[in-house]
């Protein structure tokens, strides 16, 4: 993976400490975020090529962060992710044009192949 802009936004910081290393190991410049509005705060001031967003967050949920994010950022990819099995949620998320919805715990090695594919959509003018 080459210059692929990472942001992944989640309210648990063990998470985020935890996916900041990993990535760092396989130099993706990932950014994080611990709310829906700092992430939109964030977009607001930089480009990512991928956002990675949890579903379930206190203040805005990952829905609500997702509809926003269309508005500012319509060409970045978002691969919703979420520790709760919630199928209207998840078709709700593809419906805003979300890449991907993943469950907690995923391999790794998986969410990195949805990153290079979502970032591939991305290039190529997919959605």
């Amino acid at each position: 993976m080459d210059t692929t802009r990472v942001l992944l936004v989640d309210d648990e910081q063990d998470f985020l400490d935890l996916m900041q290393k990993r990535m760092a190991k396989r130099k993706i410049d990932l950014h994080v975020a611990s709310s829906g509005q700092e992430a939109l705060d964030l977009i607001r001031n930089s480009f990512f090529n991928v956002v990675i967003l949890d579903v379930k967050m206190p203040g805005m949920d990952g829905i609500e962060t997702l509809r926003q994010l269309r508005i500012l950022s319509p060409d970045t990819q978002v691969i919703m992710l979420t520790g709760h099995a919630d199928v209207e949620t998840a078709v709700k998320g593809m419906e805003l044009g979300a890449f991907d919805y993943m469950m907690k715990p995923m391999s790794f090695d998986y969410l990195l192949m949805k990153i290079q594919e979502a970032n591939s959509m991305r290039s190529i003018g997919g959605m």
